[in-house]
């Protein structure tokens, strides 16, 4: 409605309402135990499963400012922490990039801009424009990463954490992309792997092309020629029922079972593929 349709925003806070109390958010929502955690017995796995699920959540379209979502953040609020990073904060991040730019995100989204973690992304930006959990032993970046950050970085302006430091730090990460054409080499020009041409979801922390493109316009970029082979990409996973399949799954895990079917038709990609199509279409007619 939001993306595809044009609904007036009465309209779309009507259906958004609906994301806690049915379907795939409210079964997620109901699964949080009281101490904040989704699943896991060990530590590092229930805070892991707790991220994914609340990434999932945000990208249902869950109303931060509901009852439910007021619930479910103030339990993660109150009892969970980095043991193994001096007892921090869920929401203050941990020590490796790629998780930390998606809980930048979540914060924006939640609860409120993030300056602390915003500035220890920054510093943390490599040469090359992009960002690495593997850094500093690793100076070349990781489009897992990068993407990861690239998506926090966004949502913390939005929410009011805009500066010209951040501006410019997206921006040189996406130049670092587009320079790759989202999925290529930019020493070889070889594909650097072939499973970012196929699209799932969750993605959780994997980078794939049609998630580079959906970032690209949810930043309001300008397609030009640097995105035009990623976009015959998408076009050529399309079925011929109009709809974008599930080409595969990740390892990672949530404890809800979304869209499972591998080959099948898939609802988030087929809604992702869309709004990237048009897109595109729109600004480069």
């Amino acid at each position: 409605m939001r993306d595809l349709t044009d609904a007036d925003p009465e309209t779309i806070a009507v259906e958004r309402s609906r994301v806690a109390t049915e379907g795939w958010g409210a079964r997620l929502l109901a699964r949080q135990s009281p101490t904040g955690k989704w699943g896991g017995t060990k530590e590092n796995t229930g805070l892991l499963i707790t991220f994914y699920s609340l990434v999932v959540l945000m990208d249902l379209g869950l109303d931060p400012a509901s009852r439910q979502a007021r619930k479910a953040v103030d339990r993660v609020d109150k009892h969970l922490i980095f043991k193994w990073h001096g007892n921090r904060r869920f929401f203050d991040g941990e020590t490796e990039p790629c998780i930390n730019g998606r809980i930048l995100a979540l914060g924006a989204y939640f609860k409120e801009p993030n300056y602390a973690l915003a500035n220890q992304l920054l510093g943390e930006q490599l040469e090359d424009g992009g960002w690495n959990c593997k850094a500093p032993k690793s100076r070349r970046s990781s489009f897992h990463t990068t993407i990861c950050v690239l998506e926090g970085l966004l949502a913390y302006e939005r929410a009011g954490g805009k500066s010209t430091a951040v501006t410019k730090a997206r921006q040189r990460a996406e130049n670092y992309l587009l320079e790759r054409r989202l999925f290529r080499s930019l020493r070889t020009g070889q594909v650097i792997d072939k499973r970012w041409l196929r699209f799932s979801f969750p993605p959780f922390w994997h980078y794939d092309v049609l998630r580079g493109l959906d970032y690209l316009r949810h930043a309001g970029i300008k397609p030009d020629s640097r995105v035009r082979e990623a976009i015959e990409i998408v076009v050529k996973r399309r079925h011929q029922n109009g709809r974008w399949p599930l080409n595969l799954r990740h390892p990672e895990r949530i404890p809800l079972q979304m869209e499972t079917a591998v080959g099948s038709a898939s609802r988030w990609n087929t809604l992702r593929a869309l709004r990237v199509l048009r897109w595109y279409n729109t600004l480069t007619e």
